[in-house]
């Protein structure tokens, strides 16, 4: 077999059709029967019919989008694993001629999140139930799954970018690790461009040195500088911003900068640290609390004094004018989760903010 039919046999027995990534029954049954109507016509045969387009994946030059519905990595209120079916009709219902090729999702046992965490008789009794082989050499959590699948991937496809919808935020471990470290085989210098109302720069969580309040400071070594991470929206910290620059190296522009001095300084500072380090491409990971929760309210942890969707998207589109944006995601987003009080408009919006910001990535990886 050849190194790309060995891929794809690969991501046919990791991955699933758009929207399965969710082990359920009859949870959001209908939501997944549209999703498939939308993306195949039909509801039936939908796991032959998405094997069958993986063929298509090497012709395609659109954006590819890659599910991963774990929120084992969070902590606070979970709900995000829901985040990649319901991001995915929100794009299609309200943003439906994006140029994507849909990869599908990461096959997801939700009590899991690192091959690393598990002993060898609990990866061979996942193996059987994910593969139907206790002996198969194929990795059985979310985060090693993605990992494995993406490091192939770039592998095969060095000039294609993924977009990756979680989940919680320790999806973005696997997700830019896999990136940086293409980028750096083929000579490119890239900046993670991170919106948060947290700086993600924990050692570790309760013991747990991968979540979605550490991701962050895994990643660093696979930067060129570790300045390279800049964050943009922080304002939920126990510790100052000096704290964080000064140990861990990172760029950050907090939200109360922009609320104080607006968009255009902050734009100004990025673009001129993106000129003086000779960056070449961007990856974009975006946590949905980056937003003010009067705007994005259904997710794990909601805070007060954030971005505006209008100050999100201005940074987006002048960054975007300068550089290419290769690689992005939306995490967080948990539209069953209402710490609002607002029922079901929290939901409405927050998925029409975090459609609208994805539609933008998306557009903008498909240019390159």
């Amino acid at each position: 077999m050849t190194s790309q039919s060995l891929f794809l046999d690969k991501i046919k027995q990791s991955l699933c059709p758009p929207g399965n990534g969710v082990f359920t029954v009859n949870t959001a049954k209908e939501r997944k029967a549209q999703l498939h109507q939308a993306l195949y016509g039909q509801t039936e045969n939908i796991e032959s019919i998405w094997a069958e387009s993986l063929n298509k994946l090497a012709d395609s030059s659109a954006a590819v989008i890659l599910g991963i519905a774990s929120d084992c990595g969070g902590g606070i209120l979970r709900g995000a694993n829901w985040g990649p079916l319901f991001v995915r009709s929100t794009l299609l219902n309200q943003h439906p001629n994006l140029n994507v090729f849909d990869m599908g999702d990461v096959r997801v046992i939700p009590h899991l999140l690192h091959d690393k965490y598990l002993n060898e008789p609990t990866i061979a009794n996942c193996r059987k139930a994910l593969y139907q082989d206790k002996d198969s050499n194929l990795a059985v959590s979310p985060l090693t799954i993605t990992e494995d699948v993406l490091h192939d991937f770039y592998a095969q496809f060095p000039a294609k970018g993924i977009f990756g919808i979680g989940g919680d935020h320790s999806i973005s471990y696997p997700l830019t690790k896999t990136y940086l470290q293409a980028k750096k085989k083929q000579g490119k210098r890239a900046a993670i461009i991170h919106f948060d109302a947290h700086t993600d720069l924990l050692v570790e969580r309760l013991g747990i040195d991968l979540c979605f309040g550490s991701w962050c400071t895994h990643i660093l070594d696979d930067l060129h500088e570790k300045n390279h991470l800049i964050q943009i929206g922080i304002r939920s910290s126990g510790r100052p911003k000096e704290h964080w620059e000064s140990t861990f190296g990172v760029k950050q522009h907090w939200a109360h900068e922009i609320r104080e001095n607006g968009v255009a300084p902050i734009i100004a500072n990025i673009l001129a640290q993106l000129e003086e380090q000779a960056i070449d491409e961007l990856y974009v990971s975006f946590d949905i609390d980056a937003i003010d929760e009067a705007y994005a309210s259904a997710t794990g942890t909601p805070e007060p004094d954030g971005l505006t969707p209008n100050e999100a998207m201005d940074i987006l589109k002048a960054l975007a004018a300068q550089y290419p944006i290769t690689g992005a995601d939306m995490m967080e987003i948990a539209p069953f989760t209402d710490s609002s009080g607002r029922g079901a408009s929290s939901s409405e919006t927050t998925l029409k903010v975090g459609g609208e910001i994805s539609a933008f990535l998306l557009k903008e990886m498909a240019k390159n």
